[in-house]
């Protein structure tokens, strides 16, 4: 980590379901400018933009951003499927310790109803070694594929070390209760662990209630220097204080689909961003971690360092991962229940982040929230885990 660098502005918008949505350009612009009025910077202090989307043509970063500013500033598109969001964020705090003064990074997307596919049959899937290790260990039905992959890890997780398929329940339900207090939660209704199990099933052991839906949305942050936030942030400061990306290791190709869905990327994540910042996971006070589905979220207890291998069903039990507990995770809801546009959501959970360190996340605030943490994982792969600090 270089100069220090701040996000002194954040924005999104309240997600909803597809074909409900405004088009991609809206919801980013909309996005942008609230951002950048919580930040008190004008557009022409923008230095580069980092756009963030999966689905959706070459240059749809320069229209998004054309709708707030025409001042001919580097645009960069960002895709790295689900966790494009932070991906660019990466890319901005690159930027701004490499000299750059201020920089925007938006995260959005317009989905389509159903399960994600793949939009080019002519060429090699860039899944193909991920779907041949779930081929090989469990076989391939009709089922989602993407829930295939993460409910097969949930079912290894189970065989291991015998956790009950109501744990799973108990994260979804969770999320709802969280989600709630959230008013940009795509789903607010609270449910019942009865409501949650007896939903039906995708592919055990997730249900429907366990996996998260598609989602439109977006979200934006304004990153800045030390100097720059001086000069011109009113919020109180908060800023970025480690952050690691990784890729698959060959590990994820071997015959375990917990670590083909990326239990190692976030180990090793979670290994570097503790080394970077000198703070270790007990001293974290509330986490959005990426929850696709129940399984991920389990998983990812335990691959964060919030608790030891196969003791995520204690820690889900004494009720740990909420609040009264030792760490409150996904306070907005998280995926499951906030909703999953993809190129957003790195960036939706920054913005949670942001205002939980703050102090200005309302009847989901985390008292005397100090350090948070970050997690958003994409299949294919990527792994970015961040961590927020304030002053």
């Amino acid at each position: 980590m270089g100069r220090k660098v701040n996000v002194i502005g954040v924005g999104m918008i309240k997600f909803s379901k597809p074909g409900a949505s405004e088009d991609y350009n809206v919801m980013a612009s909309k996005a942008m400018r609230v951002a950048l009025e919580d930040a008190a910077v004008p557009w022409n202090e923008i230095e580069q933009a980092y756009a963030g989307y999966v689905y959706g043509d070459s240059t749809c970063g320069q229209r998004a951003v054309y709708e707030v500013g025409l001042t001919g500033i580097p645009v960069f598109n960002v895709n790295n499927n689900c966790s494009t969001g932070s991906s660019a964020l990466m890319l901005g705090r690159q930027a701004i310790e490499a000299g750059a003064e201020c920089v925007i990074v938006v995260g959005f997307e317009q989905m389509e109803k159903g399960a994600l596919s793949s939009k080019y049959n002519d060429r090699t899937n860039p899944l193909d070694q991920h779907v041949g290790v779930m081929s090989k260990v469990q076989g391939f039905n009709n089922a989602p594929a993407a829930a295939q992959m993460f409910g097969g890890a949930g079912r290894e997780y189970r065989w291991r070390y015998g956790t009950k398929r109501e744990t799973f329940g108990k994260v979804s339900y969770k999320a709802r209760q969280h989600a709630s207090k959230n008013p940009y939660a795509i789903f607010a209704e609270t449910l019942t662990l009865d409501e949650i199990m007896n939903s039906p099933e995708v592919f055990d052991p997730l249900t429907r209630y366990q996996c998260c839906p598609p989602t439109c949305g977006a979200a934006a942050a304004i990153l800045c220097s030390e100097d720059f936030a001086k000069k011109h942030a009113k919020n109180k400061p908060v800023y970025i204080a480690a952050q690691a990306m990784t890729t698959d290791y060959g590990s994820s190709f071997q015959d375990s689909l917990i670590k083909m869905v990326g239990y190692d990327m976030t180990k090793e994540a979670a290994k570097k961003v503790y080394e970077q910042s000198g703070v270790g996971p007990e001293d974290v006070d509330v986490v959005e971690l990426h929850d696709c589905f129940t399984a991920n979220e389990i998983l990812t207890y335990e691959g964060l360092g919030l608790c030891k291998e196969g003791e995520a069903e204690k820690f889900i039990d004494e009720g740990q991962n909420t609040y009264g507990g030792k760490y409150v995770t996904n306070p907005s809801g998280g995926l499951l229940s906030k909703g999953h546009p993809l190129g957003a959501t790195g960036l939706a959970q920054c913005t949670e982040l942001v205002w939980q360190l703050r102090g200005t996340a309302d009847k989901r605030q985390v008292k005397d929230a100090k350090v948070a943490l970050q997690h958003n994982l994409g299949l294919g792969g990527a792994c970015v885990v961040t961590m927020y600090r304030r002053d």
